[in-house]
Formats: structure tokens, sequence, C-alpha cells
């Protein structure tokens, strides 16, 4: 079979942890209309935090520990950008460009560690119940509670006060600054909460895969990037729910066509090409839409109009 149910199932997991990704940039990007390219080293750096502590015999404990590791980096994105007046962009090359050492350094300067043998989140939840189904579905129903909790949660804050404050800064900055709001605060709010999820993603792929690697980041703002841009294009920008939603399945979708790249054989050296060819389709996919549809009513109008010219001649 060209997608088995195995495909399929990894496909859905892999997709649930990057849309914690997804979700971050729709954050960063899409709300506060900033670029945060620290993306690639926060991810690592959750990966890096949960692994050690996961080694250390607190796969729970990984969770909010990585978190925390976000926020620090996306505090330092903030800082740099409301504080020290740095471009969005270049705050976060810097950012993203020191947290390679500081990676390093939490890895103990190994450049690859092994947690197996542990307990994980993932073998702690299999361990609830023996039953087949269970064996076999239990990463996929976890990752779905912690999506599921982390999407209600994104959602019930961008509607409190603070998160409302978050939303009008990325739509008019300066319009905020006349409301006597502090932007500096709603952008450092923003970004740490916005990192938390991408550490948190990285913590959750580092005990599925049961390792870390450092080069493990590298690509994921173009990922996420992808994933935003299909559900957005999918479900639209209309409410910030349908937004929610349309990273969730942006990034499943993504991942399901990365499987049939793999079972194409497409090389693995490619697929930053087939992710670079996925956004370009997603973005031109609504215009080249209303081409099509504005050609379509051209051509009835046409038929329409010629029609008319006939029924002129034979009344004539």
């Amino acid at each position: 079979m060209f997608i088995t149910p195995a495909i399929i199932q990894t496909a859905l997991e892999v997709g649930l942890i990057y849309s914690l990704v997804a979700l971050s940039l729709y954050l960063s990007f899409s709300i506060l209309n900033l670029c945060d390219l620290s993306t690639d080293g926060c991810y690592t750096l959750g990966c890096a935090v949960g692994a050690i502590t996961t080694m250390a015999g607190h796969p729970i404990l990984a969770i909010p520990l990585a978190m925390i590791a976000g926020v620090c980096s996306g505090f330092i994105t903030a800082f740099l950008q409301t504080r020290l007046n740095v471009e969005s962009i270049l705050a976060g090359i810097i950012v993203n460009t020191g947290l390679y050492t500081i990676n390093l350094f939490v890895m103990g300067l190994s450049s690859n560690i092994s947690i197996f043998g542990v307990d994980t989140v993932f073998s702690l939840f299999k361990g609830i119940s023996d039953s087949p189904f269970w064996t076999e579905w239990h990463k996929l129903i976890l990752l779905f509670i912690i999506v599921l909790i982390s999407c209600l949660s994104m959602a019930f804050f961008l509607g409190t006060r603070l998160g409302l404050s978050i939303r009008a800064t990325g739509d008019n900055e300066a319009m905020v600054k006349s409301s006597s709001i502090n932007t500096a605060g709603t952008i450092t709010v923003g970004l740490c909460v916005a990192n938390s999820f991408t550490a948190l993603a990285g913590c959750l792929i580092g005990q599925y895969n049961k390792s870390c690697d450092i080069n493990l980041g590298t690509g994921m703002v173009t990922i996420a990037l992808a994933s935003l841009v299909i559900g957005e294009t999918i479900f639209g920008r209309y409410s910030v729910k349908k937004g929610i939603v349309g990273v969730v399945c942006g990034s499943c979708l993504y991942r399901f066509i990365v499987a049939m790249a793999l079972r194409l054989n497409v090389p693995t050296e490619a697929f930053k090409l087939v992710s670079a060819i996925i956004i370009a389709v997603a973005i031109a996919a609504p215009r080249c839409k209303e081409y099509f549809l504005l050609q379509k009513a051209k051509t009835e109008a046409k038929k329409a109009h010629e029609a008319e010219n006939k029924a002129l001649g034979r009344a004539k």
C-alpha cells in the first residue's frame, strides 16, 4: 500500500508535535506581526532541557522546565527588540546563534545524547493500560490531549484583556501606544508565551525520539511557516479559533505531504525544497483560485453576451 495505517499514525503524531511550533509562530508572526527567527534554537533548547531532565529521572518535570527555558529565550529576544531597539529579524538571529552554544552546554558539550533506557511521558502514559489498542495508540492520545490543552489555553489567553492588548499591538502598535498600553510589555509577554510552546514541542520530540541532537531545530521555522500558511489557506484568518484549528490541521497535513514524499523516495536532502514548494503553493492557492473564478466569470459573461447578440439577430 502507498499509505499504510502506520504511516498515517506517525504523521499524525509528529504533526501534532510540530503543531505546537506552528502555534508559536501563529502568535508571533500572525498575531504580533513579528518575525521570530529564534525558533530553531529554542526548539533545540526545549529538547535539550527535556532530555537532560528525563535522564535524571523526571520526565514529567521536563515539560515545565523546558517551557520555562523557552520563556527565557523569548524574554531575551523581546528585550533586544523592545529595550535595545534591535530589529525583530536581527534579534531572532542573534538569539538563535547564541542558543547554539547554550544548547551545547546544556547537553554537556555533546552534540548528541540518547535517553534510551529511561522512562518518558509516553512510557508512563502507556503504563496506564495493557490493552493492545492502548499500547498502539497511547502516543497519539497523549499528544492529542497535550495539543488540545495548548490550543484551549491559547484561545483563552488571546481572549483575555492582556491577550486582546497583544492582538491590538500586532494590528496597530502606534494606536496601542496612544492608548497608554505598554507595547514593550505586550511584545515581551507574547514572545515568552510563543517560545514556551516551541520549547514544549522540542521537549516532546526529544522524548518521542528518545534522543536529542544539536542540529535538531534546523529548518523548524520553515516547517512551522508551511503549517501556518496551509492552515490559513484552508480555514482563513477570520477568527482566533479558526486560526488555531487551522494551524493544527495544517501541521498534520504538512506531515502527510512529507510522508508521501518519503514514499516517493524523495531524498532527505530535498525536504527543504519540498517545504519551500509547499509554502509557495499554499500562498499562491488563494490568488490562483481568484484568478480562475474571474476567468470563469468572464467566460460565462462572454457566452451570455454572444447568446444575447444571436437572439437580437434572430429578432431582426
